[in-house]
């Protein structure tokens, strides 16, 4: 992991392999942005020419790189684009700063130390630029060769000094965001791991190892605990792999808390589809379908780690997802944990099946809050695209106040409604429900389905991250190709308000 640390040292005078600065792009050619001063006046105020005429335009995520002036300790200067120069009183805002910060992190792969000389006018862009350092340096390199020393080749950047002039609070941003910064790296590498490495069991035992740690309290429920407690929907999609699955619960409670969330989160750690078995083409990255479970376990870590003042359970629904004989059979008939009963139309619909008992066991604690998330439908992929996800919820005001803590923390996100008339076509004439509906808007009808198995007068809210979870193309910002650890930081965020008791 990254180093991260704070300096009031101006640039020229850090020790370091290269100082990080942004540009911005403006109607005259590119101009320097506020935090490296220093650097322009070594440049004698030539510094926007002489990137100009290396081609650089201050357009977000370009990245150019020159040698330092005379005098410096490091020998490097790199320049990140900012995007568009914004109006003077309004300055950079935190989203900005973060995908910079990632870019030149990333650019920087197998450097030693790097100063970032970006603009810093308080805490939030302190926390800003060293989140987007953290992400943006991340690399998934556990099966990769290694060196003689044994550090992967291509190693990520060692240490990421924020350079910010001093000022109040920042020590508290930095460490907020290592906290969270480190926990959504975590994720990401559950996500990236390979089925064969991480199945309900091995996940569990991560969680175990995570509770003893931070001083969690954990309960897992294995397969004969399932089936003895009436877990049918967990155990139906379970049933037909080797892997057994598992039903895990992890608690971060605190003396003076007087809220309660619970998050749950979809862990297929394989999705073959079942018996309807995906078609060619849509299989290689099914490893990511436990991305809901993954950033609900990183979610309470970081409210332990963070210390809120809220009391904070995380669901992970763990199974895998496998065609056998012992497989659910579309047309069979499910008793879940609530006592519904489930006809199963499409064993790929399997999602919905074991985050409907792991909600209803959250709905029993009666919290004042439960979020879901899951790599649920391909639909809301089609719907929102590859970098947003969906937000339902049975409450108007909370799935307003969950789009603004996603925008906020740069998780592009979309509220979306939960129809009534789709409801309708979930009927079955053999059981409570069917776990298919309408094709055509199947993400809602998917939201639809889990909204039957949240407890009476619970507020509760569907985060549907299927597109963004997982990044096939190329990195960009301090998104790497893999595991995005999508929704932590909207989890978090919600943890937070929730605490200083700004959400009713």
């Amino acid at each position: 992991m990254t180093a991260l640390t704070l300096s009031t040292a101006a640039a020229p005078g850090v020790s370091a392999d290269a100082i990080v600065i942004g540009v911005a792009k403006a109607g005259a050619g590119p101009v320097v942005a506020p935090g490296a001063e220093s650097v322009v006046e070594a440049y004698d105020g030539a510094l926007p020419g002489v990137l100009e005429t290396l081609g650089a335009s201050g357009a977000e995520g370009e990245l150019t790189k020159l040698p330092a002036p005379a005098g410096f300790e490091a020998p490097l200067l790199v320049a990140v684009g900012l995007g568009a120069e914004p109006e003077a009183e309004a300055g950079y805002d935190a989203e900005t700063l973060r995908r910079a910060a990632g870019v030149a992190a990333r650019g920087l792969a197998g450097t030693g130390k790097a100063a970032f000389a970006l603009p810093v006018d308080g805490p939030g862009a302190v926390a800003a630029i060293a989140e987007g350092a953290l992400l943006g340096a991340y690399a998934f390199d556990a099966y990769k060769e290694k060196t003689d020393d044994g550090d992967a080749k291509n190693a990520p950047l060692g240490e990421a000094v924020v350079l910010t002039g001093g000022g109040d609070d920042h020590d508290a941003a930095l460490a907020r965001a290592v906290a969270v910064s480190e926990e959504l790296n975590r994720a990401r590498d559950l996500v990236n791991t390979p089925p064969n490495d991480l199945d309900p069991e091995a996940f569990a035992a991560i969680a175990r190892a995570a509770a003893d740690e931070h001083g969690l309290q954990i309960e897992v429920l294995d397969d004969a605990a399932l089936v003895e407690g009436g877990y049918g929907g967990i155990m139906g999609v379970g049933g037909g792999s080797a892997a057994t699955p598992r039903l895990v619960k992890l608690a971060y409670t605190h003396p003076e808390a007087d809220k309660h969330l619970a998050f749950v989160g979809k862990g297929i750690t394989y999705d073959s589809g079942g018996i309807s078995l995906k078609p060619a083409g849509h299989n290689e990255t099914m490893k990511c379908d436990m991305a809901g479970a993954a950033a609900v376990f990183a979610a309470v870590v970081s409210a332990a780690r963070l210390g809120l003042k809220v009391n904070v359970t995380g669901w992970l629904a763990l199974a895998e997802n496998m065609p056998s004989g012992s497989a659910v059979r579309p047309g069979d008939v499910l008793r879940m944990y609530s006592g519904k009963t489930v006809e199963v139309l499409n064993t790929d619909a399997e999602g919905r099946l074991v985050l409907a008992d792991a909600l209803w066991a959250a709905s029993a604690e009666e919290p004042d809050a439960i979020v879901d998330v899951a790599t649920l439908t391909g639909a809301m992929v089609l719907a929102l695209g590859s970098r947003t996800f969906g937000i339902m919820a049975n409450d108007d005001a909370f799935r307003a106040s969950l789009h603004d803590m996603a925008e906020e923390t740069g998780e592009p996100a979309w509220q979306m409604p939960l129809p009534e008339h789709l409801r309708k076509g979930m009927d079955s004439p053999v059981a409570d429900i069917a776990n298919m509906g309408e094709r055509m808007g199947g993400g809602l009808v998917a939201g639809l389905f889990l909204r039957e198995f949240v407890g009476e007068g619970i507020t509760w809210a569907h985060l549907d991250i299927a597109g963004p979870a997982f990044n096939e193309g190329g990195p960009f910002g301090y998104t790497p190709k893999g595991g995005t650890g999508t929704a932590v930081r909207t989890l978090v965020r919600l943890a937070e308000l929730t605490a200083d008791g700004d959400l009713g």
